[in-house]
């Protein structure tokens, strides 16, 4: 017994030490292509080119989807591995400068640049090159002068007080171009577009403060006037790897009032009512499957952040009411279906659901299993 356990100890260290090897072969290989994908980044930039391409990153995906068979491994494995790898090479071509793209543009000026989102902007205009100042609270005594000369003003001040700012934003130079990067679209537009005569656009950044850049990253954009003036700003933000959605501004705050405020109100409605029901947070985690544990996770990560940016989210808005009290509507037509244990009208009513989501139900549960797969590593 002795021997048989030498040897497999043996045998089992030998293996162990090709693995090693492969690992440390895989590291340098890694190496290899993060330096690569960094000089393909100073290309991108030098040419003007943006950072993310989505029909390289396709067709490559698609190549070595192709080739797993032949090499024997695991296509799930292979897609999220190189997907990872990929992420990363973003991030050594994003940790490079942009080319500037308007080299004529003498002045941008983001107002609220120092907050968290601004900031991002201000770090994007200097890594390309462009004059940047910033207009905060205390500044507006000197506003004259620090607009002065702006090709380029950005208001990027909370929503509770961005149509105030706007307002005072009378005498720009009337080919400037006046943007916004609110999470709403129609109040500031109009305030814009009253306050100042030359190029409006109004512009969202689907991505929180915690982001540092732009690659992979969507921006809805709502034209106020004179979009081609502003031609210039958009390719700057394709360059720097954001995807541009454009849609006018009712169709974004009509959609918001789904994907934000409800989501939201719904959120801190049931972490509220996990708090009246006094549960025990960790015996819930205890007993969660894995997707009520990332259920769990994202009402907790709200109540970790901004209350104030919440509450001007939900509040933005008096037609967001009627959208609320209408999914309260619902959510009492199917309690009063399981009071009145009408199972029948509860299962049409999941049949009408599941047809009206058709092919996005089965796709957005292969996308949730990807992040379920996920959560099992850390």
């Amino acid at each position: 017994m002795a021997t048989t356990d030498g040897k497999f100890s043996a045998d089992l260290s030998a293996l162990r030490e090709q693995i090693d090897e492969i690992d440390h072969q895989l590291l340098s290989l890694l190496a290899k292509r993060r330096k690569v994908t960094s000089q393909v980044g100073a290309l991108k930039s030098k040419a003007g080119v943006a950072i993310f391409d989505p029909v390289r990153e396709k067709a490559l995906l698609a190549s070595l989807r192709d080739k797993c068979k032949s090499y024997e491994v695991s296509t799930e494995l292979i897609q999220d591995l190189f997907k990872r790898i990929m992420r990363d090479s973003y991030s050594s071509q994003d940790e490079k400068g942009y080319q500037k793209v308007n080299p004529d543009i003498n002045k941008v000026v983001v107002i609220g640049g120092a907050g968290q989102l601004g900031a991002i902007f201000v770090d994007l205009f200097q890594r390309s090159g462009y004059q940047v100042e910033t207009l905060e609270e205390d500044d507006w005594q000197q506003a004259e002068d620090i607009l002065s000369g702006a090709n380029l003003v950005i208001v990027a001040v909370p929503i509770n007080v961005t149509e105030q700012v706007i307002s005072k934003l009378t005498f720009l130079d009337a080919k400037s171009i006046l943007a916004d990067i609110t999470s709403i679209k129609s109040e500031p537009m109009t305030a814009m577009l009253n306050a100042h005569k030359g190029p409006v656009v109004g512009l969202h950044p689907m991505f929180g403060p915690g982001v540092t850049g732009m690659i992979k990253q969507t921006v809805i954009v709502c034209e106020g006037r004179d979009l081609l003036a502003c031609e210039w700003f958009m390719q700057q933000l394709q360059v720097w790897g954001a995807e541009l959605k454009y849609y006018s501004a009712a169709e974004h705050d009509e959609t918001m009032a789904m994907v934000q405020v409800m989501r939201h109100f719904s959120t801190i409605s049931y972490g509220y009512h996990l708090m009246q029901e006094g549960s025990d947070l960790q015996r819930l985690l205890d007993m969660s499957s894995p997707i009520y544990r990332l259920e769990l996770a994202m009402v907790g990560r709200l109540f970790a952040q901004d209350k104030q940016l919440y509450a001007d989210i939900i509040f933005s808005n008096s037609n967001n009411v009627a959208v609320m009290k209408r999914y309260a509507q619902r959510f009492l037509t199917l309690l009063s279906a399981v009071e009145c244990q009408d199972k029948a009208l509860f299962l049409q009513t999941f049949t009408e659901v599941s047809e009206w989501f058709g092919d996005y139900a089965q796709s957005f549960l292969q996308e949730s299993q990807q992040l379920l797969n996920k959560t099992k590593e850390s």
